[in-house]
């Protein structure tokens, strides 16, 4: 294949996205239900909101916050690492295993700060 093919199948395929975006717009504008004042509201559902959308919250939902967080980033360098341990050997094994004693250090500092008690 050489660039001009290339270049043309990129294009097609960049049409073909832009169209299905225009056509899931285009079919939007046509099924979707007028807004009324009463719906406009920040939920969406009518409903009047229980609290101001700016309320404080509790100090503890931070750290658990970032606590999921730091969960959240261990599962994204475990999916690649997953796919190179065979071939990387025990080397990338000792790494993972050190890697995740520095998240379970956090875990056990979390735990002793009192961030995992809901009382």
């Amino acid at each position: 294949m050489d660039l001009v093919e290339g270049y043309l199948a990129l294009t097609v395929v960049l049409a073909c996205g832009l169209g299905v975006v225009g056509l899931a717009h285009l079919l939007h504008r046509r099924t979707a239900v007028a807004r009324t004042p009463h719906g406009a509201s920040p939920t969406q559902s009518g409903e009047r909101p229980r609290q101001h959308a700016l309320s404080r919250f509790h100090a503890r939902w931070y750290l658990l916050s970032m606590i999921f967080l730091a969960f959240d980033v261990e599962m994204l360098f475990m999916y690649p690492w997953a796919v190179v341990v065979a071939t990387e050997g025990w080397a990338a094994v000792v790494e993972m295993f050190v890697f995740l004693g520095v998240l379970m250090a956090g875990v056990v500092w979390a735990r002793r700060e009192g961030a995992l008690r809901w009382s």
